[in-house]
Parts: structure tokens; sequence; C-alpha cells
């Protein structure tokens, strides 16, 4: 058979695949575009008048559509009953079957948006029916809902009138502008573990003021792992207010493990969505409430025996681990079909009927892609975590070589010669690279989720214990264990490696998970070691300089996406570790010195490119080093040069203000150097092309040239090369 396939949004195009029984492939075939109003599922191939006396019978055959990404139609599907949705009150009065629908029309929209705009919405599609009946049954913005991580909250912004901004390019100028906030999202959504906390605020603030909306937290398996989680359940089972939090299991486990197969995991089936319904039904509560007054009044240890037997007895009916959630106070109902409406709905509902019935955690379980076909889960098979390059692979479009690539291949080449050397990863999600990692690895390689503050105490004591931890954490991660850093690692001069990445900006994954803080926070620090690689050569030397410092930490980071280079196994197979403070000048001019610091020195050389064709002779040099400072190569730079340009994709206070502490201490400026800084603005930059977030910050090549030739006096130039 000949498959036709879109090269376009409306365009089918014949291609044969293998050997065809109907069309040989020295069949002449053509292509044709077709308006946006046509539908049509298959296309019909005979012979014209003029060919049928010549053309033979066997040659007559059909073309099917299919799409130019694989599983996926570049058609939009109809969504009908979203497209009535405007508001969640559109929803009040929607029945189970058209609730089906409306979730059928969402997932089919965010296959769509992730089709077109290459993003994951994979954590998203396990929450779509969960979303349809919490909008269904609470009353938001009334009624306060909070989502624990951002990348499930899709299906709730597609319900609350955000649809169009799916398919709408974000401005340069909308960089900074966007608000996390809304009138549906009360609380932004972040890395997670903020929710319940933040939601218990909401409960109380509202029983202070006499108010009576709804809270409702909605937390993942993967961040009922941090420690904040704990500590606000605790804290809302002491102060009993009424709040619902809904715990998402996907089942997904970070530690597979044979022995974990004998732990059953929570299952549905017909007895356990009986239960779940008893549990939340008025009649079980008030019953319940009324059993606790009466032990109380009978005394002589009665309200204690009868608690006892009440947990034993739910601890036998639920699933594994749910007396945990009792013990902190909160009033466990579960486990509930999370991909059944009717269920939730009637749970949902029962719940939200008492008005005095104080923290109650609803256990949800959920399935990744689920209601995707097999052939669609190729796309979104590999959600794109941290430091992820943003590129969907496929044979013809392979994923681009990544830093975290490089650094994985570093860390396997010096496990071989090292055997002390482990590895701690922390953050939400892996990168496939760091799974190969942990392939090679096996029982070195410690993946800890999202424990940050764990993963950097436990790194300490693996030094303590006479190993070489490298302490994997995505900058944005690591500051959720920074008092860790301080006192278990720096204050202590324990040699911990942190390996930081995703710094800088980070591409269509937005403000949540970029890293502009990680220079300026760690290299304030006084025992710390702070450097950047500009390529991957400079990553993998860079990791042998870290194996070989014992005496204090170090920390380097590197930015999310495709390396510089191809490759450079040579590199990585022998490469010579770095003198601790040494940078190196890579083109040595006159007018003006270019001092870059990690991935912004590549964009130096570009402006040393363009300036060069403008007949002006620059100096670019690769600091490498924030910490310690490379002080002679700055008296070079500067007793040289007239200017001063410090370039570094990192916030205010890091490495640019580093320069300007040591030259005025040095008496530097006072000899005459003039000196600008080229740093992050001072803005959270939301997610949107990695060319587009730089231009906004004013990194790119155009950006550091026309700082140059502003210095120069030249200044109609630099419009120029701006314009």
């Amino acid at each position: 058979m000949a498959n036709a396939c879109c090269q376009n949004r409306f365009a089918i195009n014949a291609q044969f695949r293998g050997n065809s029984r109907l069309v040989t492939s020295a069949s002449e075939y053509s292509r044709c575009t077709f308006p946006s109003n046509v539908e049509f599922g298959r296309l019909n191939l005979h012979p014209t008048l003029a060919s049928a006396s010549t053309s033979k019978p066997d040659h007559v055959g059909s073309i099917l559509c299919s799409s130019n990404v694989e599983g996926y139609m570049n058609e939009k599907a109809p969504t009908p009953m979203l497209d009535m949705v405007k508001n969640p009150m559109h929803l009040k009065n929607l029945t189970s079957k058209e609730l089906r629908q409306l979730a059928d029309d969402i997932r089919s929209e965010l296959l769509f948006t992730m089709s077109e705009t290459q993003k994951s919405y994979k954590p998203s599609l396990s929450v779509v029916e969960l979303t349809v009946a919490i909008h269904h049954v609470f009353h938001s913005p009334l009624d306060k809902i909070l989502w624990d991580v951002e990348e499930q909250t899709y299906p709730h912004k597609l319900l609350t009138g955000r649809r169009p901004h799916f398919h709408k390019a974000r401005k340069p100028e909308d960089l900074s502008n966007y608000s996390c906030r809304s009138e549906f999202d009360p609380f932004a959504a972040g890395h997670g573990c903020s929710s319940i906390s933040s939601g218990l605020g909401m409960a109380v603030a509202r029983d202070i003021k006499r108010k009576r909306e709804r809270i409702v937290a909605v937390i993942s398996n993967e961040t009922i792992m941090a420690g904040q989680v704990y500590e606000a359940m605790n804290n809302a089972g002491y102060i009993d207010s009424n709040m619902v939090v809904i715990l998402n299991d996907s089942q997904q486990s970070l530690h597979p493990h044979p022995m974990h197969e004998q732990f059953p995991k929570a299952s549905i089936n017909v007895v356990s969505s009986y239960l779940s319904k008893l549990q939340s039904s008025k009649f079980f509560r008030k019953l319940r409430e009324l059993a606790k007054a009466l032990t109380k009044k009978i005394g002589s240890g009665m309200y204690e025996w009868a608690a006892k037997i009440d947990e034993y007895a739910r601890g036998m009916l639920g699933p594994p681990g749910s007396t945990l959630f009792e013990e902190l106070g909160l009033y466990y109902i579960g486990p509930v079909d999370g991909h059944n409406i009717e269920d939730l709905a009637c749970v949902l509902r029962e719940v939200a009927s008492l008005n005095s019935m104080g923290p109650v955690l609803i256990h949800v379980i959920t399935k990744d892609g689920y209601g995707i076909e097999n052939n669609q889960m190729s796309i979104i098979k590999d959600e794109e975590p941290e430091g992820s390059s943003g590129t969907e692979p496929s044979p013809s479009n392979p994923r681009p070589q990544t830093y975290s690539d490089l650094l994985v291949e570093s860390l396997v080449a010096e496990s071989k010669r090292d055997e002390d050397i482990v590895v701690v990863h922390a953050g939400m999600g892996m990168e496939p690279s760091f799974g190969l990692l942990k392939d090679k690895l096996k029982d070195r390689f410690f993946p800890v989720g999202m424990a940050e503050q764990h993963a950097v105490t436990f790194s300490a004591g693996l030094s303590c214990g006479g190993l070489k931890p490298f302490c994997i954490i995505p900058s944005a991660f690591l500051q959720r264990a920074y008092d860790q850093v301080v006192h278990d690692v720096d204050r202590q001069k324990i040699p911990v490696r942190f390996a930081i990445t995703s710094a800088g900006l980070a591409g269509s994954a937005g403000a949540t998970h970029s890293g502009p803080f990680d220079i300026t926070y760690m290299s304030c620090l006084p025992n710390m070691i702070v450097m950047a690689p500009s390529d991957e050569t400079e990553l993998a030397r860079m990791v042998a300089t870290a194996v070989h410092i014992n005496d204090r930490p170090v920390c380097f980071r590197y930015p999310r996406g495709a390396t510089v280079m191809l490759s450079l196994k040579a590199y990585v197979a022998d490469p010579k570790p770095i003198e601790v403070g040494q940078g190196k000048l890579l083109v040595e001019g006159q007018d003006i010195a270019l001092l870059g610091y990690g991935s912004m020195v590549q964009n130096c050389l570009r402006a040393h490119s363009l300036l060069s064709k403008l007949g002006i002779d620059i100096t670019v040099a690769d600091a490498r080093f924030c910490k310690p400072l490379d002080i002679k190569l700055v008296r070079i730079l500067c007793k040289n040069h007239k200017y001063l340009i410090t370039v570094e994709e990192g916030s205010i206070g890091g490495f640019g203000a580093h320069v300007a502490q040591f030259i005025s201490l040095d008496g530097l400026l006072d000899a005459g150097i003039k000196w600008r800084p080229i740093t992050l603005p001072e803005n959270y930059i939301e997610g949107a092309l990695p060319q587009d977030q730089l231009a906004f910050a004013g990194l790119t090549r155009n950006h550091i040239a026309a700082t140059a030739l502003n210095l120069l006096g030249r200044k109609r130039d630099a419009l120029l090369l701006m314009h």
C-alpha cells in the first residue's frame, strides 16, 4: 500500500514504504494541496481515461492519510464540548456522558498542541478526568484550587478561559509581564510541595474572616517525597481547618527494584470504589463523629481504644501506607479511580457537602498516558525534564547531544579510573542521559527525587565516609537546599562536587525551571570553588578537576540544551584537570576586552566575528572561574585595554560583581579602565524559544557587539546593529 503523509497542514504527499503489492516504486505519483475546509478520511486512486488502456488494474490502490509527526494528525480534531466551555461554570449542568466527552476533547487538544509546539504535556494527560471532576463539583474561583506542579495545570488552564494562549505566539515584551497568579490561580504552581502549605494558610485566613469557600490542593506522588508536604500535613492535622488534599498517584516508582514487587500497589476494583464512596458519605462521617463523641463521654480509655480499632480497620481495608495520613491528622479516602469521572464526582461531591470535616486526603490512582494509543506514546514517552534540549527526536532529526550527555560520559570515564566516585541525583524527573548513568554505576547512583535538602546532606555524609560524591541538581532546585549547602557542606569544607544543570535560561520550561541565581548564591560562600565550562571540552576538564579537589566543595554549572560541537570523545577519555583559578585568552586584540563566563563565551566569540567585520579589534577571554577569580588575567585585560565588558547568563551580583570588587580594590578602576557588565535583567523571563529569551535578556552577539560600539562612541552603528 502507498501511504500519504501531510507535508504541511493541508497537503498530501504520496510516499512508498517498503514493497507495495499494488503500486511499484517506479510508478508516478503527485502531490496535491487541499483548502482548509475540505474533510477527507480516504482517497481512492483510479486510472484516468488517458491511461486506462495502458495502466494495469493491479496498480490501482488507495492512499491513506497519516501524519508527518508519528502518531499525530497535523489536522486538529474537532472538540465540540471544549469549544462550548469558556469558564468552569459551564461544567455545572453537564451530564456524565458530556463530561467524558469533554475529557476526551481536552486530551485531544493537549496532544495537538504537543505536536505543534513540541512541548511535553505528559503530566497533564494523567489528570484530565480529575480536573474535569474538580471543576464540575467545586466553584472556582470562589473555591480555591491549588496545584503542586505547573506541568499538571494545563487541563485546568483550558477550562478557565486560557485556551487561546496555548496557540498564541508569545511576544518578547510578554516574557517578563506574564503573571503566574490569576483569578483562577490564587497561588502559583511552581516546583511542588507548596499547595498544602499555601492552602492551609488560605483555610486559616478563611476561618478567621468567617468565610465559606472551599480549599482544594492537588499534589502528586513525585512531590510527596519532599519534606515540606509532610510538615504541611502535620500542621493541617493539628489546626484541623477544613480543606481537601487530592493525591494524584500515577504509581511511578523512583527506585524500581525486585524487592519492591513484594509490596502491592494500591489497586482499583469494585470493592475499593464502594469503600471510597462509603468513606466519603455523609452517613458514614456522621456515624464516625457520633462514635467519637460517645467514647469520649464514656471515658476510661474508651476513646483511645476505639481510635485504635478504627485505625486498624481502616488500615486493613485501605492500601499500604494509608494509615500514615491518618497519623498526620488527615481523614483518608481512597483509592479512587482517577479516570472514572462518575466515581471522582461522587466522592468530591460528598466531601464538598460537609461543612465541618477537617482536612481530608483523597487518594486518586491515575495512569500516565491514559487514553493514548500505543503509536501515539512515542512522542510523549520521554518527558523532557530539567536540562533537555527541547527538540523532539526522530529518525530524521535525532536528539542533539546535550551537556548532560557529555557529563554522563565524563563521569562514567572517571568512575572507571576512580572507584570512589558516586553520584546523587535530585530534582523533578530525570533526563534520559542520567538513566544511562544509573545503569552504568548501578549501586553507586542514588536518585532521591524532589528531596534536594536530603541530597545535599547525604552527599556530605558520603564524602565524610571517604567517597567522592557528585551531586547533580538543576539550578532551580538547588535553591531549595541552600541552607544545607551553607551549613552541611561549605561551612565544614566538605568536598562535595555540585553539577548544576539547567543553569541560566530554560527555554520553553520558563521561569519555573530557569536557573539565573546560582552564580550569585554559590560564589558568595567562603569555601566554595565556582566554575563554568564554555563548551564540552571545558566540561570534561572541569569534571576531572572536581575529582581531584579533596579539601573543599566545588560546583560547576552548564546550560540546558544542545552542546556547541558534535563529539569530543578524546577529551572525555583522558581530560586534563584545570589549575584552579586559571582562565584563558581565546583571541587577542587591542580595542575592547570581552571577558565571558560559561556559555556566554560562545556569544562573545560570535560578537568578535561581527565586530571584526566592522574593523574593530577586540580581545575575548574565558574566565572559567568565578571564584577564585583569575586576577592575573583580569589585570592583563585591564592594563592592555581601555574597556572591559563582562558577560554572564546569570543575575546581578554574580560573576560581574566579583570582577568589579577586584578591579576596584586593586585600583584598576582608578587607572582609567571603563567596565560594563552584561547580566540577566531583573525580571523572571517566561517560557519561549531560547533565542527569543536571550534577545529579551540582551545576551545575544548583537547586544554584546552593540555594547562595545557604544563604548567606542559609534552609537549609530550600534543602533543599526540592533535593528
